[in-house]
């Protein structure tokens, strides 16, 4: 069922269980109101007599609407006026129109209960058994066929302690020297630029 109410100077098309926002009502979130002004009302394609047809609703809050700045302004004249301004709103929760209330369908879902004790919890899960240290393997490693590392070091004493270079032995040569040093072409590159000669001027005849 439907029903067109008016409030606030507006009117509102509404089903039991929708949510409109009108004029500010006087009321506290969770009042019980009743809108009496009903323009029409009807039930699918059939229209019905609003002789003494209420609307039942709940306040759900009161809210403000979004915000709307005036400015005023007249040119020439230095004169501009600014002011804010927010329309003070009633949600409301139409909850019957006259005998018809409001089911609530699945995809609503019902209230919610408060949730019953909470069943005796499992016995706990008994911990594993740790392994002892003292317990032996099951099955004991099998035996690898190796052969032993072979001695790295030289049989020969000789060979395994060199004689150490005699202090008399003969220094090594020194690399040759040229006799004469290769003259270096000077670097021109922080010299400072050539003076351009003089030009003389030409005495005058």
């Amino acid at each position: 069922m439907f029903a067109v109410v008016r409030t606030g100077g507006k009117q509102y098309r509404v089903h039991p269980g929708d949510k409109i926002v009108v004029e500010k009502l006087d009321g506290a979130a969770g009042d019980k109101i009743t809108l009496g002004d009903v323009v029409i009302a009807g039930d699918g394609g059939d229209l019905k007599s609003t002789d003494g047809l209420t609307v039942a609703a709940e306040i759900v809050a009161q809210a403000k609407g979004e915000k709307v700045t005036v400015f005023k302004k007249r040119r020439r004249h230095n004169y501009r006026r600014k002011k804010g301004h927010r329309q003070q709103h009633t949600i409301l929760k139409i909850v019957a129109i006259g005998d018809h209330k409001h089911v609530p369908s699945k995809a609503e879902g019902e209230p919610k209960k408060a949730p019953a004790k909470a069943e005796a919890a499992p016995a706990a899960e008994a911990p594993a058994p740790k392994a002892s240290k003292s317990k032996k393997p099951d099955s004991a490693p099998a035996e690898v066929d190796a052969k032993p590392t072979e001695n790295p070091a030289p049989n020969n004493e000789a060979a395994a302690n060199p004689p150490a270079q005699s202090v008399d032995a003969p220094p090594k040569a020194a690399k040759a020297k040229p006799d004469k040093p290769t003259a270096k072409t000077p670097s021109t590159k922080n010299a400072a630029p050539a003076k351009a000669a003089a030009k003389k001027t030409p005495k005058g005849k």
